[in-house]
């Protein structure tokens, strides 16, 4: 399958296939950025303006934090975590071996990208299509995806490492506070990223002919 090197009409094509076999998961990450803020803030405002949402419904938002802003994120999550301590919810030695080194280590990092789905927005293109009503939900958490997907390769061909969290709803409320969000915008991902300190673990694969097939080759 596929064995020889195909030749493609535009040379990005290439280029674009190579970042995606070249984005890793990145955990050892220091409070270091190889570009601008600005050039940040452009990969992130086209993600949100240009990925694709069924119907054109839009729904992802997206919250970019950098540096100070981007350390309160994880004080919040070791808050939580502690909490859960303090109720026995979480054994105290797993915590301050396993939980509580992570979440520090996300800290260290230079900032976080939060990702939001607004599903109230979705009431009047599920009352225009009541057929589909019930697909739409899952559709804007597909677009919400191919977000973070873009954010993280675009932010790691940059000189950037990142690792994608999910740490909802642990943190929601604490997140919309600290930012003042619309309680309609609900928690869906953490993508963390910084400067990588180390190299990312080995990535294994399935065997692709258990996972893809072609027909009218």
């Amino acid at each position: 399958m596929g064995s020889t090197q195909p030749e493609f009409k535009n040379p990005a094509t290439a280029s674009l296939l190579e970042l995606a076999k070249a984005r890793r998961t990145y955990y050892g990450l220091k409070s270091e950025s190889p570009i601008s803020d600005d050039a940040i803030e452009s990969i992130v405002q086209d993600a949100v303006l240009h990925v694709p949402s069924s119907f054109n419904t839009q729904t992802s938002r997206v919250v970019l934090l950098l540096k100070e802003e981007h350390e309160k994120v994880w004080d919040i999550a070791i808050s939580v975590m502690e909490g859960l301590v303090a109720a026995g919810q979480i054994p105290q030695e797993m915590f301050e071996s396993q939980t509580k080194p992570k979440l520090s280590a996300f800290r260290a990092a230079y900032g976080t990208v939060l990702f939001f789905v607004d599903f109230e927005s979705l009431d009047p293109i599920k009352e225009k299509f009541p057929m589909y009503a019930a697909k739409f939900d899952p559709f804007a958490v597909e677009s919400n995806a191919m977000s973070q997907y873009l954010v993280w390769t675009a932010l790691q061909s940059e000189g950037f490492g990142a690792n994608l969290q999910h740490y909802s709803p642990l943190i929601d409320e604490q997140i919309q506070k600290t930012w003042n969000l619309p309680a309609s915008w609900k928690l869906d991902a953490q993508l963390v990223f910084g400067t990588p300190t180390g190299e990312p673990g080995e990535k294994t694969f399935l065997p692709l002919e258990d996972r893809f097939k072609v027909f009218g080759k």
